[in-house]
């Protein structure tokens, strides 16, 4: 069974959510005569195509790329830059249309929540897991520059943990953006270095041993931390300032987190897999964006010196269904 872990989905009722309430917030919908933009803050997120909420168009391009499962999650610009009150309620609104549209046996959701309220979210979770059958949830890299192992979120993944509710991690409002915004270069390295350091702060601040049952998966291969994992074991070894909160080096919580294969380079994906295990990389599309890989199932087999047993671990999907309590 093929399981795509990164696909996005934005709800109608979420876009006309962000039309009429967003202004204030400096959020609004861009129509040049084609698909809508979301716009925050002056950035732009899309276009909007019909495949992000139509769900004929997304099975039969499930089926082209033979996927059988999708799950499926909302992207940027997510809910954080709203006040708690509007983030709140575009969270419920996209939680419910997207679990009414999923197509049983093959989409399941995960759920987008409101975390500049750190109570609302908890709620929301429960709720998205227990009565709408979400099976874990998408969060951001950072929730308004609050790194992910601040001590106001440490409720929020005790939650998760007990709900044995997945979190996928995909970076936002990445750092440095002043000096990445020419050349696209906030999505290519921006992006991959903002889940670089979630990740990383995650295992250095102890977030990761304080909740051992954590299940989180992160996007684009893990960003640049499988790559510069040696650097950061470094760090831990020589500056003090980097030790004490965690119980091990860095290197050792790479197998506390799953990686998809979004890494757009054969040698990237190999390397990741040998250092971290077959077992620990899922299939993902980031559909349906410019940047995803819409054929993951010829790209993964496309790759010549990836060991079989590998391939077969990963295209056979048993550690995204057991993240997705498949």
């Amino acid at each position: 069974m093929v399981i795509d872990l990164h696909a996005h989905y934005y709800s109608p009722s979420f876009l006309e959510t962000i039309d009429r309430e967003g202004a204030p917030y400096g959020a609004s919908l861009r129509r040049n005569g084609g698909d809508p933009t979301i716009v925050v803050a002056g950035r732009p997120y899309g276009p909007v195509t019909r495949h992000f909420h139509d769900m004929k168009a997304r099975l039969r391009e499930m089926d082209k790329s033979k996927i059988d499962v999708q799950a499926i999650s909302l992207c940027p610009p997510m809910v954080y830059w709203a006040d708690a009150d509007l983030g709140t309620k575009l969270a419920r609104r996209y939680n419910d249309e997207l679990a009414a549209s999923l197509v049983p046996d093959r989409m399941v959701g995960l759920a987008t929540l409101p975390l500049q309220d750190v109570a609302a979210s908890i709620s929301e979770l429960e709720r998205a897991v227990t009565q709408l059958g979400m099976r874990g949830a998408a969060i951001g890299s950072n929730v308004k520059g609050k790194d992910l192992d601040h001590p106001d979120f440490a409720p929020f993944f005790e939650k998760a943990e007990s709900l044995r509710a997945m979190i996928f991690i995909h970076p936002i409002d990445v750092l440095g953006v002043e000096r990445i915004r020419q050349y696209y270069l906030h999505n290519g390295l921006g992006n991959p270095f903002d889940t670089a350091v979630a990740a990383a702060r995650m295992a250095m601040g102890g977030l990761l041993d304080r909740y051992p049952r954590l299940q989180i998966c992160l996007a684009h291969g893990g960003g640049a931390l499988p790559y510069l994992v040696g650097r950061l074991d470094r760090v831990a070894q020589v500056r003090e300032e980097a030790r004490g909160r965690a119980k091990r080096k860095p290197s050792a919580y790479l197998r506390r987190f799953h990686y998809d294969t979004v890494t757009h380079s054969d040698l990237a994906l190999r390397y990741l897999v040998e250092l971290v295990g077959g077992d620990r990389v899922v299939i993902g599309t980031d559909y349906r964006f410019d940047m995803g890989c819409m054929d993951p199932v010829r790209t993964l087999k496309a790759i010549s010196d990836l060991p079989r047993s590998d391939k077969a671990m990963i295209l056979g999907g048993k550690s995204a269904a057991n993240l997705l309590r498949l």
